[in-house]
């Protein structure tokens, strides 16, 4: 369906997008104001069927063959931080919203709006950064675009990168299609990107270092396929919003409820001390190098063994599962045994993390 956006075409707009009369640094958390706007204004002007499903990417046929693309912005403060920077960062977090469909990642773009200024030095570092992040994932940067804006119009550096991929299986994967039974999987440690940002923003510093877990995903992702095959229903990144959006999406999406338990969420001792020190909850922390499976439960060992036989899923664990009750209700029993709801923030906990 195509639309144009012109003051006519307003006057059908579902408004008010927003209590709001400008953008807000909320309106890109991951969180309630960022899906009002892109559902009440994107969804809107664009109405497709591949992008009404509103996962990390498009998954469409040419010619007999399925393709997965997808693209992200990175605006990272600031742009080196432990662990990574903000290049290393575009490539694996374009691959793995590529890969969570479980396409193989092939070719990225890498388009730059530099300020005016910048020092040449920190480009190298980035363009190299990315350079090797490429190499590691066997993937190739095979077009960009390069912008420079006058000094003081922008922040150092923004890059967006765009990837796509070959989908050489026949499954369904995707945020709308958890069934009530299935268990969810989490590959490992919360909250490690979102408090390196933090703690390297802000001047902090702890006993034991807090470095991003910025990583390419898509190897982990095959072993899951390798051991689940069509029993694996969803696969995510909670990047943005954290786990707790990523949950919120999925429960949306499918029109079912999920479960968790607080006492199987795995947070290392630095984070979680970070965050109790700055009041923060880890499950709505960005994270860069973790994923969360929806797997049919019958499969759910098959999977977690094959996470845990790899690097970056070595602390793997089973978080909680999919009901009917409660549709797009997520809930977590926390360590004294109750039950809580987890929404989405409202408002932005951690703005420019990714």
């Amino acid at each position: 369906m195509n639309k144009t956006l012109s003051p006519e075409s307003f006057a059908q707009c579902p408004l008010p997008i927003t209590k709001h009369d400008t953008i807000q640094l909320s309106h890109g958390s991951g969180g309630k104001m960022m899906n009002d706007l892109i559902g009440k204004l994107f969804l809107w002007a664009y109405d497709n069927d591949l992008l009404n499903k509103l996962d990390d990417q498009a998954v469409f046929d040419l010619n007999g063959q399925r393709l997965a693309f997808s693209t992200d912005s990175f605006v990272v403060d600031p742009i080196f931080f432990p662990g990574g920077d903000i290049g290393e960062l575009a490539v694996n977090g374009t691959i793995n919203d590529v890969c969570m469909s479980g396409a193989k990642p092939l070719f990225l773009s890498a388009g730059f709006i530099i300020e005016e200024g910048f020092q040449l030095e920190d480009l190298k570092r980035i363009v190299e950064s990315m350079r090797a992040a490429a190499k590691q994932a066997g993937v190739s940067i095979v077009t960009g675009d390069t912008k420079v804006v006058n000094k003081g119009k922008g922040d150092k550096v923004f890059i967006n990168s765009s990837g796509i991929g070959l989908i050489e299986h026949k499954f369904m994967i995707s945020a709308t299609n958890l069934k009530p039974g299935d268990l969810l999987i989490l590959s490992g440690t919360l909250a490690d990107h979102g408090m390196a940002i933090l703690s390297k923003r802000e001047g902090l510093a702890f006993d034991a270092p807090i470095e991003s877990d910025t990583a390419a995903l898509h190897g982990l992702v095959e072993r899951i396929l390798d051991a689940g095959g069509s029993a694996v229903h969803a696969m995510r990144d909670p990047t943005r919003g954290g786990l707790a959006a990523t949950l919120n999406e999925f429960a949306d999406a499918s029109n079912v409820g999920i479960r968790i338990q607080e006492s199987r969420i795995p947070v290392k001792a630095p984070v979680a001390g970070a965050c109790e020190i700055l009041g923060m909850d880890p499950l709505y922390v960005a994270n860069e190098g973790k994923l969360v499976v929806a797997v049919a439960r019958e499969s759910a060992q098959s999977v977690l063994k094959a996470m845990q036989a790899h690097p970056l899923g070595r602390e793997a664990v089973i978080i909680g599962d999919v009901v009917e009750d409660k549709p797009g209700l997520v809930s977590m029993q926390t360590h004294i045994g109750g039950w809580r709801i987890v929404d989405m923030l409202v408002g932005e906990q951690l703005p420019r993390i990714c």
